[in-house]
């Protein structure tokens, strides 16, 4: 597909949604009423080390939209109906590469490599080495360092409307870590409205992994000032709790009875400004769920907007999930889509993963990979509408 328009337009589309049973209100299929959402393409089109990032559009039958820049392999745009028909992008981001480069960006729809969420101080021991990783969340390392998947050129492959493709090559001692390691992500926008990601790397030398997607989610729509009306359900009994630096102390614990117990639907913000030591440790929640089903046909969590009537549900392979709520959002400057400000708690991340501190924490699952076996998790987002 070739992208040298100055403006992609979405057009009028129909959204077909199949009701779970477990619903208690029934979904219907929305039609989309004409409306217009632009998007300067020429803003992603950058040189940055020799190679060229541009966007991609993924498009199904229904006309749902998902737009990704190689550029840190990110989501840009997820733009699905409302319940009064109405195109809506559900994903926070840039109007520009070289606004996802400034300094502390929070990795708006990135994949996240090679370890998503935290490494205490930095360090780990494998095969009787230590290594060292650089340093870039205080005294301890978050989401790969300074030199992480979040800010590379990917290669791109648009295989089909459906499915982009891409590839990226991270050499022996990048950011610290051990090993050549080849890493492919395939987005694939199927046609029941789901955007699944399947990754694999393999690697030439013992090393640990832990690859996730960091897409800031508001079902109100991106710009809209919160997320804590937002119904949350996340099916998992446990939790791990963290120390005032967010790593893991070690241990795994009942949700039950605690402002982190989502097993049954309810408001973010209901428990949110709790007197709970997690949760100001966090600002908020920042914390790892340890899932109670992970075969990627259970959804794990579940998230709808009473404003829009959008839902989302999420089916993943990986035993661990982090709910953020956006509390370090701080809407000081106005450089989202479109000019708009991006402010505390207004937009939520729900990051498929192994745990965090995985190399230091034994009883934690595993996150090495050695030469001759194949890293494979699948994790997908699918999109409903509620009616009524």
């Amino acid at each position: 597909m070739k992208l040298n328009f100055n403006l992609l337009l979405v057009l009028p589309f129909f959204l077909a949604c199949t009701a779970n049973q477990n619903d208690e209100k029934k979904l219907s299929s929305a039609k989309v009423s004409e409306q217009k959402i632009l998007i300067d393409t020429t803003a992603y089109n950058l040189t940055i080390n020799g190679k060229k990032t541009k966007i991609f559009e993924l498009t199904n039958q229904n006309g749902v939209k998902l737009l990704i820049t190689n550029y840190g392999a990110r989501v840009v745009s997820i733009i699905v109906p409302d319940k009064n028909d109405r195109p809506t992008d559900v994903s926070l981001g840039y109007d520009s590469v070289k606004t996802y480069q400034k300094k502390d960006e929070p990795y708006f729809g990135a994949i996240i490599g090679r370890f998503g969420n935290r490494i205490n101080e930095g360090k780990f021991t494998l095969d009787g080495k230590n290594y060292q990783l650089q340093l870039n969340d205080g005294k301890n390392t978050l989401h790969g360092g300074k030199d992480g998947f979040f800010g590379k050129v990917w290669d791109a492959k648009l295989v089909n409307r459906n499915t982009l493709q891409l590839s990226y090559f991270s050499k022996d001692g990048e950011a610290g870590y051990p090993g050549n390691v080849n890493t492919t992500v395939v987005y694939t926008l199927t046609d029941d409205n789901s955007i699944k990601i399947d990754y694999t790397a393999t690697t030439d030398k013992t090393t640990v992994l832990n690859l996730t997607n960091h897409t800031y989610f508001n079902l109100n729509g991106e710009g809209d000032h919160s997320i804590l009306d937002h119904e949350l359900s996340i099916a998992a009994n446990k939790y791990t709790p963290v120390n005032e630096t967010l790593i893991p102390t070690g241990k795994i614990e009942s949700v039950k009875g605690t402002p982190f117990d989502f097993t049954t639907a309810k408001a973010i913000g209901k428990d949110i400004e709790a007197d709970n030591e997690q949760l100001k440790y966090g600002k908020g929640y920042d914390h790892n769920f340890v899932l109670d089903k992970n075969d990627g046909k259970t959804p794990i969590a579940t998230v709808k907007s009473i404003k829009t009537g959008i839902k989302m549900e999420i089916f993943t392979t990986e035993p661990g999930l982090q709910f953020y709520s956006g509390n370090f959002l701080t809407g000081t400057t106005k450089d989202g889509k479109g000019g708009k400000s991006y402010s505390f708690r207004s937009a939520f991340c729900l990051e498929t993963q192994h745990f965090p501190d995985s190399p230091n924490q034994p009883a934690f699952p595993t996150t090495v990979l050695k030469p001759g076996q194949t890293y494979t998790t699948s994790t997908t987002y699918k999109f409903l509408v509620d009616k009524n």
